[in-house]
C-alpha cells in the first residue's frame, strides 16, 4: 500500500525557465522530480500545482516522461504558503489518512535511491504529527541557503528541530557546519490535517479563503483552476514565514543524497561540467579568454570575450548579464520591471497552448510574424477574425488546412491565403510537429479579433 498517496510539486508561480529547462542531461529538474517520486510501494499520483499561464507547458512535460499527474491551476501567485495549503486540501479530500510530500519543482538530486530512503526514514515521525523537513549535510560553508539546527532525537531517524537560521555570512556558515547544522532544503513530508490545523491557528481566514478557492474552483479543460477572487483573500506569505519559523513540532531527517538548490543561476553553474576555465554553458555558447562564468541560450549564439565571474542567459524574452555573485538579486529585477510595465516581467513571447505553441517573431504597423508549432494530433480550433486576413507556409511536417469550403494537406514549402472573415482551421495529422510561419496583415492584430466556432 502507498503511503504517500500524493507526491505534490509546487512549480516556480512566474518564471519556469530553470525548472523545465534541461540542464543535465536531456530532462529539465521537474522532470527528474516527477521520475523521483515514481516508486509504487511508496508513493501515489503526484499533484502539480503551478500558475495556470504555464498548464500546457507542465503537461507537455509531463507527457514526454509519460507521467500522469492532478493538477491545481492557481489564478495568481499567493507564495509557496497558499499553494501548499491547496495542496493539502486537495489530498486531504481525496485520502484523509495520506502523508503529503511537497517538493519544489527546481532542485536536483544526484542521489535518488538516497533521497527515497531520506523519506522513508521520515515515515514514522511524521505519522506521528510532526512536520518533516530534509536537512541536508553540508558540503560546504555555503551562504545560499538557511540552515537547520538538529535538536533531540525523535522516533527513527529524525531529530526536532532545535530552530531555523536565515543566509549566514562565510564566518557564520563555516561555525554552523563545526555544530553540525544541516541546509535548509524547503521539502516537507507531513501528515495534512496536521499542516491545515497549524497554519490555521496562526491565519484561519486564509485556510477559509484557500478551502473557498478549491470548492469554488472552475473547470479549464478538465483542470481546476482555483477561485481568483477567493484565493487573492488569501495572505501571500511562504510557507517557512506561515508555519515552519512558528511550529513547535518541526522535525529534520539529516539527508546526504547530492541535493542542489537550483535557485539562482550562480547554482546551476556550480553542478554543471565545466571546461578548463572553470566555465559553463546550456545551448550555443562560445569562450574567449573567460573564467568561471555561466552562459545559456535558448535561441542565438552567445560570445563572452575577457570576463570572469559572470551569468549570461539569454532566452527568447530577454538577455540578463549578471555579476555571478549577485543572481541572487534577479527577483527584484523583476518586481522592477512590473513596476515599469514591462511585459517581458509578465508574459512569454512563447505561448504554450494545448495543442502546440507559438511564438512571436516580428511586429510592425500593419504586420505581426508568428512561428507556430503544433504537436501530432494537434487541432487549433475553427476560427475566423474580422480585421486581419493571415499566411500560412509550412515549413515542416504535413499540416491539414481548412480555408473556407476547401479542406487541404500542406507539406514543406506550400503555403495559402485566409481572407479577413474567412473560417479556418490548422492540424497535425503526421507523426512529426508541424512547424509554420505565419503572417498577419491589418489594420488590428489584437489577440482579441477571433471568433471561434468549434473547439
Amino acid at each position: 500500500m502507498r503511503w504517500i498517496r500524493h507526491p505534490a510539486l509546487a512549480c516556480v508561480p512566474r518564471d519556469l525557465s530553470e525548472a523545465v529547462c534541461p540542464i543535465i542531461g536531456e530532462r529539465s529538474t521537474f522532470q527528474e522530480t516527477l521520475l523521483r517520486v515514481q516508486d509504487p510501494v511508496i508513493f501515489g499520483k503526484p499533484v502539480v500545482i503551478t500558475n495556470k499561464a504555464h498548464r500546457f507547458l507542465v503537461e507537455r512535460q509531463m507527457n514526454e516522461v509519460g507521467i500522469p499527474c492532478d493538477i491545481l491551476l492557481e489564478p495568481i501567485a499567493r507564495d509557496s504558503g497558499p499553494a501548499i495549503i491547496a495542496s493539502s486540501l486537495f489530498v486531504a479530500e481525496a485520502s484523509p489518512d495520506a502523508l503529503v510530500l511537497i517538493l519544489a519543482a527546481d532542485h536536483m538530486v544526484l542521489d535518488p535511491a538516497g533521497f527515497r530512503q531520506a523519506v522513508a526514514d521520515g515515515r514514522a515521525a511524521a505519522q506521528s504529527g510532526a512536520i518533516v523537513t530534509f536537512g541536508i549535510v553540508p558540503t560546504s560553508p555555503a551562504t545560499g541557503y538557511g540552515y537547520i539546527a538538529p535538536g533531540a532525537p525523535l522516533e527513527g531517524k529524525a531529530n526536532k528541530v532545535a530552530r531555523f537560521v536565515e543566509k549566514p555570512d562565510l564566518e557564520t556558515a563555516v561555525s554552523y557546519i563545526a555544530k553540525g547544522y544541516l541546509w535548509n532544503s524547503g521539502n516537507f513530508l507531513f501528515r495534512p490535517d496536521v499542516v491545515i490545523g497549524e497554519y490555521a491557528a496562526g491565519d484561519a481566514g486564509s485556510v477559509e479563503a484557500i478551502r473557498t478557492a478549491l470548492r469554488s474552483a472552475s473547470s479549464d479543460l478538465g483542470v481546476p483552476v482555483l477561485d481568483e477572487t477567493a484565493f487573492l483573500a488569501a495572505k501571500k506569505i511562504s510557507f517557512d514565514y506561515a508555519v515552519m519559523e512558528k511550529t513547535t513540532n518541526a522535525a529534520v531527517i539529516a539527508g546526504d543524497f547530492g541535493w542542489s538548490d537550483i535557485g539562482g543561476w550562480d547554482a546551476l553553474w556550480a553542478i554543471s561540467p565545466r571546461d578548463a576555465n572553470d566555465n559553463a554553458a546550456h545551448g550555443d555558447v562560445a569562450f574567449f579568454d573567460t573564467h568561471a562564468s555561466y552562459a545559456a541560450s535558448e535561441n542565438q549564439h552567445v560570445a563572452l570575450l575577457g570576463v570572469r565571474d559572470i551569468v549570461v542567459v539569454a532566452t527568447h524574452d530577454a538577455v540578463l548579464v549578471a555579476d555571478k555573485a549577485r543572481t541572487g538579486e534577479v527577483k527584484g529585477i523583476v518586481e522592477a520591471l512590473k513596476k515599469q510595465g514591462r511585459g517581458e516581467a509578465t508574459t512569454h513571447a512563447r505561448v504554450h497552448r494545448p495543442w502546440g505553441w507559438h511564438q512571436e517573431l516580428e511586429r510592425a504597423p500593419g504586420f505581426l510574424v508568428n512561428r507556430i508549432v503544433i504537436y501530432p494530433g494537434g487541432r487549433l480550433s475553427l476560427q475566423k477574425h474580422a480585421r486581419r486576413s493571415e499566411h500560412w507556409v509550412v515549413v515542416t511536417g504535413e499540416a491539414r488546412v481548412t480555408n473556407g469550403e476547401s479542406v487541404s494537406t500542406l507539406g514543406p514549402s506550400q503555403s495559402t491565403y485566409i481572407p479577413a472573415g474567412t473560417v479556418h482551421r490548422l492540424e497535425n495529422i503526421g507523426t512529426a510537429n508541424v512547424e509554420i510561419v505565419e503572417v498577419q496583415c491589418g489594420d488590428y492584430l489584437g489577440p482579441d479579433d477571433i471568433i471561434r466556432l468549434e473547439p
